[in-house]
């Protein structure tokens, strides 16, 4: 993968770029791509998250998967703590807040990304943990 990001911050920022040049849409990832706009637990800090979605009716679905490492990622961590955020998908600015799928609606949430993107079956198999599953809903 020559040429490309050397680390997942260098990625996260072509992506991010790539989002608004082209009016929400990333082609060159092949997926579907929001941004969440999000603080920091603790720092308060301001972050610009890139995360592929599906959807469930209105509800924006996201995997925290973190490519099947073992802890979650930190922006999961984040929501948890401040779960009324905005996302970008296309080129809308949707206020929206956030909460774990559980349970069978969390098994059927994660399924269907999974038959989308089936790279989310390879994170499952990389981790003993359970991966969570986001559902944001418009405020």
């Amino acid at each position: 993968m020559s040429d490309g990001p050397t680390d997942i911050g260098d990625f996260n920022r072509m992506v991010i770029e790539e989002f608004h040049a082209n009016d929400g849409q990333v082609p060159s990832t092949g997926m579907d791509i929001l941004l969440l706009e999000h603080r920091g637990a603790k720092s308060g800090k301001a972050y610009t998250t890139p995360l592929v979605y599906t959807t469930d009716g209105d509800r924006y679905v996201v995997i925290a998967s973190k490519g099947g490492a073992p802890d979650d990622p930190q922006w999961y961590r984040n929501l948890l703590a401040g779960p009324d955020v905005e996302i970008a998908v296309g080129t809308e600015r949707v206020p929206v807040t956030a909460s774990a799928a559980t349970g069978s609606d969390r098994d059927r949430l994660y399924e269907a990304q999974a038959a989308t993107y089936p790279q989310f079956r390879e994170y499952a198999a990389a981790t003993s943990r359970t991966i969570p599953v986001v559902v944001f809903e418009r405020r």
